[in-house]
């Protein structure tokens, strides 16, 4: 926590004045600083046996309101380590690529502090012991990725794209909220280890559920999922590396990592991993139809990181929490390398993001190429790349599962079908077959620095052997889930027949070969690519390519209604009522002064006649009286 802390203060006293390569060099050092914590730290969990992996430190005393405290604390379990070792290590990463990425960007500077200020919260996520240190770290990524989408704030869009984030957020934060207040008026503790080894005895199956929906509405919210996923694709907006780091690698697991660590209260429901899981296979096939037909490349793998987070619910609402966090490290992986190499075109070709005025971009940027090509076959789950492994095991915890086996096993078959589809068109639109620049764009198209490839090849080979620490079927192979284990307790772990697995592998790989058969003989030998289809159903590829119109279905049913509500409150109430009230008296007591102020003119004559009249009419009442 205190390196990306320690890099935020330096850049934020000296980093203004000491230019852009001096930000750059400090943010990544405090990274590498926090990633050698990070290995540090699973070392020390690695040198305790299994049982006792559990490392705690309390700051101090927070919030004392008589029998209710909260302490500000921080523990390391195996689940909190592997966080940190993603967050840290595929962080520095990321940094290092910003350099060269954000070369003579005039807020360089600005947007350094912004990246060390957002790995310092989420480390505060994961390694919060209670769930309001939790809340807090969760807090302060949201309010990261608003300031990082909306950077270029001169442009609209990312300033919209950045609101938009934001509210979206809050929508699902508020629910986290009240399951906060509900986990406060049961248990009187916000505390992970008293929360969860009461909750058997202190939870009726109702309370569980709702304390379980309204964490996941909020994790529907961080982690993109139906139906609060639309601002992640807007989030691209936001400079590449941002795109890497925050809504690819880390910020947007983040769900994924509290339902991950609640997981004792959801399995006292198993209404809310009938929805978990439902909810994940419908946002996985959702996400990848629209990526199927999107245009810029960015946006591709926006979607792209949407439906593999449905992946990742699907195997928590089936109970395979290992599975899940497996693939949430793998995707971290090979999305970042897809997203870094994205933005390695789109710094090649000085910002062209729209895949069809690519082509032919393989011979002059190699190294992009390569390893953009090792990202989509690591997706696109072929042996023996990273994705093979860790979709595999989810597909088989599905496929195994007493909470909808077939039907959710058939959803995330269908999700990986599409995805090395919408992967390898992505390949092939780009890099593979006829150029579309024009000869001046050709002739200026560079590979990118090494500041920018080194990390590319890095991430790709951990895209090519990051899953074999989870590998299946051979006993004590899956160190993965062995090393997982304490943090799931003594959950019961799906028995792998082997005859069952080598099947289910080989229908998995025949799936994803399929799908790459398929754009290949729609991009590189027909190269007309869907146009046949799109002529045939035009209907149908109107409404995927305007996803499905969820955005105007929202600002028609949701925005507009409650703007024109709020224009009726602001003129009929607040205009109307209380600036009314306010202005009148104001005009009240400014006519009566208006009035008043006659009585003091400062001219003789006119008090001698006020004095005159005033005599007579004490005269008059005198007389009469």
């Amino acid at each position: 926590l205190l390196f990306p802390l320690l890099g935020l203060g330096v850049n934020l006293l000296f980093g203004w004045r000491r230019g852009e390569k001096f930000a750059g060099y400090v943010a990544s050092l405090a990274m590498a600083g926090a990633f050698l914590s990070a290995l540090w730290g699973f070392y020390a969990l690695l040198q305790i046996p299994p049982a006792g992996r559990l490392l705690q430190t309390t700051l101090f005393e927070w919030i004392p309101v008589g029998k209710f405290l909260v302490k500000a604390g921080f523990m390391l379990d195996p689940l909190a380590s592997l966080m940190t070792l993603v967050v840290t290590g595929v962080g520095f990463l990321i940094h290092v690529y910003s350099m060269g990425y954000m070369h003579g960007d005039r807020s360089v500077t600005r947007y350094f502090i912004y990246l060390n200020l957002f790995s310092f919260s989420m480390l505060t996520l994961v390694l919060g012991s209670n769930f309001l240190v939790l809340f807090v770290g969760w807090e302060a990524v949201g309010l990261c990725s608003y300031l990082l989408i909306g950077f270029w704030f001169e442009r609209p869009a990312a300033a919209e794209a950045g609101k938009k984030a934001f509210v979206v957020n809050r929508v699902g934060d508020f629910c986290f909220l009240i399951a906060l207040f509900l986990i406060i008026s049961i248990f009187g503790t916000l505390d992970f280890a008293e929360v969860l080894n009461r909750a058997p005895a202190a939870l009726g199956a109702g309370a569980a559920t709702a304390i379980c929906l309204l964490l996941f509405a909020g994790a529907t919210g961080k982690s993109a999922q139906v139906p609060l996923y639309v601002w992640l694709p807007d989030a691209m907006e936001g400079p590449t590396p941002v795109s890497a780091l925050i809504h690819a690698a880390t910020m947007v697991t983040a769900g994924v990592y509290m339902v991950a660590r609640t997981y004792v209260l959801f399995e006292l429901s198993p209404v809310a991993m009938t929805v978990v899981a439902t909810i994940g296979s419908i946002t996985l096939l959702l996400a990848a139809a629209i990526a199927l037909v999107q245009t810029d490349i960015k946006r591709v793998l926006a979607y792209s990181t949407v439906s593999q987070l449905g992946y990742m619910f699907l195997a928590l609402g089936v109970g395979a929490y290992s599975a899940a966090i497996f693939h949430l490290m793998t995707h971290a992986f090979f999305k970042a390398l897809l997203f870094l190499g994205s933005g390695s075109v789109i710094h090649a070709l000085n910002g062209e993001q729209d895949i069809r005025r690519m082509g032919g971009l393989r011979a002059a940027l190699p190294i992009t190429s390569w390893t953009f090509t090792i990202g989509a076959l690591a997706i696109a789950g072929i042996f023996p790349f990273a994705g093979f492994f860790s979709k595999d095991e989810i597909l088989f915890a599905a496929l195994t599962s007493d909470k909808g086996g077939l039907i959710f096993w058939f959803v995330g078959a269908i999700g990986s079908l599409m995805t090395a589809f919408y992967m390898f068109r992505l390949v092939f639109k780009t890099f593979h077959g006829k150029c579309n620049l024009s000869l001046e764009e050709h002739h200026h198209l560079h590979e990118s620095p090494r500041m920018m490839t080194v990390p590319l090849q890095v991430l790709a080979v951990l895209s090519l052997i990051g899953g074999w620490v989870g590998i299946p079927m051979i006993p004590g192979a899956n160190v993965f889930a062995g090393f997982l284990a304490p943090s799931f307790g003594t959950l019961k772990v799906a028995h792998h027949e082997v005859i069952v697995e080598l099947v289910m592998i080989i229908v998995s790989l025949a799936i994803a070969f399929v799908g790459i058969y398929m754009a290949y003989n729609f991009y590189i030998m027909r190269r007309g690519g869907m146009e046949e289809y799109v002529a045939r159903w035009p209907g149908l590829y109107r409404l995927v390519l305007n996803k499905f119109y969820v955005d105007e279905l929202y600002d028609a049913l949701i925005v507009q209604p409650i703007k024109r509500l709020a224009i009726r409150l602001w003129r009929g109430v607040d205009d109307g009522a209380i600036d009314a009230a306010v202005n009148g008296s104001a005009l009240l007591v400014q006519s009566a002064g208006g009035a008043l102020r006659r009585l003091q003119t400062g001219f003789v004559k006119s008090y001698a006649v006020s004095m005159l009249f005033g005599a007579l009419a004490i005269l008059l009442y005198l007389v009469v009286r």
